[in-house]
């Protein structure tokens, strides 16, 4: 070869970019004539539904996200050593000092895929939008990684190479493709904005899109992908479920609803009467922890519980406790009953028949949890979307293990108190039930109930109603924390059963 010819990687810039276009309207042409321009990028790959529209490398697909697609732009991105993902393009952009400022930190740190803080609106300080760190257990697929992705291409071969690679799917090639690279380097998160979104944008499903059975297909394919990831990482659950350990003990009733409550004035009497009007051929009495209200919670509480003995109030001596502590202080109460069942203090069951259909499921599958189906409510009952809420995601086969991927179980939920005194609940006031459920699908059955049991209350005192960013961030992180410490567990019991 004479000196004159050019060889790969000779004057080679160390970037590519690959931006996804789902949404054929979007107003992209600046951010990709900016991509072009920028003295690191060597290609600009742009993935869409429909053709070419300014001077870059284009992949058109009606499954842009598809596990083929994604390969395919990955293949299209070589020789470059980092590739710059971005998801959701529309109204994003990144500066050529922004995109150094990856390069530099990819060139110190040898991580598999770096993400950032964001401006959100506009280039301020007042306008930085902080993601969360990643974990061992930010499994989900809809983690936010901001609006764009730094990826090693030495990590993503490397991962695909080890782990096989990209599978044909419909929608689930980046997350694949994250879950890999996870395996083969750190992800690692950037505390600082290096990007700007000029309007909110936030790239999260929806918090109950895992639920809506139009999502149907694409849930089941995003399962198939965290189970394989679980698989590889040997956290699988696949270990016999046990029985419910034998209760000998005696008990004042067959089953307590457990209402734990500060400062609900305004609901604590619809939730207290919707349980007492529980038709059952079994006594049962209501359990109302009303933890240090500052409001006439209190006095709501003692009106209902003068004329029915079934209402017994507890005041704990802690001032500290969150739900779930005062959960645990019911359960292990001399009043609580065989079976304990959930009602929150803005909530009410649906019905006269909840509580007996519930009680009954548990006692003839011998769960160790049961989970029933909800409708979103507003203030006055009046159902508003989603509407019901059924978690048909679930199944008896995997559900243990697509838990870890999903948000919740759902509701109202119900258990053996034997097994609640064994395993208690976190004491939190967020994520305390996603905590239970986990250990408890671990071993045991979880039965499902589909028909509508409750009525969720969406309203403005909710404990997740109207969070700062901040709050939100805080709560994501601490069930991820939940989700790593519980494939921790899985692996271990999974390395014991190899030894």
């Amino acid at each position: 070869m004479s000196r004159g010819t050019r060889r790969d990687n000779d004057f080679m810039k160390p970037v590519s970019a690959i931006i996804f276009e789902e949404d054929p309207l979007s107003n992209n042409i600046e951010l990709l004539t900016t991509l072009k321009a920028n003295p690191c990028i060597e290609k600009v790959i742009k993935v869409s539904r429909d053709a070419l529209s300014v001077d870059t490398l284009s992949i058109v697909s009606d499954i842009p996200f598809g596990g083929r697609i994604v390969a395919e732009a990955l293949e299209t991105a070589r020789p470059c050593p980092y590739v710059l993902i971005i998801p959701a393009s529309s109204g994003v952009d990144i500066s050529a000092e922004e995109i150094s400022r990856f390069l530099e930190i990819a060139k110190e740190c040898d991580g598999g895929l770096y993400y950032a803080d964001y401006y959100n609106g506009e280039r301020s300080p007042s306008c930085i939008k902080a993601v969360i760190d990643y974990q061992y257990g930010s499994i989900r697929d809809d983690f936010f990684f901001g609006p764009v992705q730094f990826f090693s291409f030495k990590h993503i071969q490397e991962s695909l190479e080890e782990y096989g690679q990209l599978v044909e799917t419909k929608w689930a090639g980046l997350y694949e493709l994250r879950l890999k690279v996870s395996l083969s380097g750190d992800v690692l998160r950037v505390p600082a904005p290096l990007s700007l979104v000029k309007k909110e944008h936030t790239g999260k499903i929806s918090h109950f899109g895992y639920v809506d059975p139009e999502q149907l297909d694409y849930q089941k394919e995003i399962e198939q992908a965290a189970t394989e990831h679980l698989m590889r990482i040997g956290a699988y659950c696949s270990h016999d479920l046990k029985s419910v350990p034998e209760d000998l003990d005696t008990y004042p009733v067959e089953a307590s609803v457990i209402i734990p409550v500060r400062n609900r004035e305004r609901t604590i009497s619809d939730a207290i009467r919707s349980a007492l009007s529980q038709k059952t051929d079994f006594s049962f009495n209501v359990l109302v922890v009303q933890n240090y209200s500052t409001d006439r919670t209190g006095e709501e509480i003692e009106k209902i519980a003068k004329h029915d003995t079934r209402v017994i109030q507890i005041i704990p001596e802690q001032k500290d406790l969150g739900i779930g502590g005062c959960w645990n202080l019911a359960v292990n109460s001399p009043q609580c009953g065989r079976y304990v069942c959930q009602l929150d203090s803005d909530d009410i069951y649906e019905g006269g028949d909840a509580l007996c259909t519930i009680v009954e499921t548990l006692r003839e599958g011998k769960y160790g949890m049961v989970s029933g189906t909800y409708r979103v409510v507003n203030f006055n009952l009046e159902e508003i979307p989603p509407g019901v809420v059924d978690h048909r995601e679930w199944s008896d086969g995997n559900g243990r293990n697509n838990l870890l991927r999903v948000h919740g179980i759902g509701a109202p939920r119900a258990f053996p108190t034997v097994l609640l005194r064994q395993y208690p609940f976190p004491n939190v006031s967020y994520g305390e039930d996603y905590a239970v459920a986990l250990r408890i699908s671990r071993d045991f059955r979880v039965g499902r109930i589909f028909k509508p049991l409750y009525l969720c209350r969406r309203w403005e005192e909710n404990t997740d109603a109207d969070l700062t960013h901040l709050e939100a961030n805080r709560l994501a992180f601490y069930k991820d924390k939940l989700r790593t410490e519980e494939i921790l567990e899985r692996q271990k019991i999974n390395n014991a059963s190899d030894s």
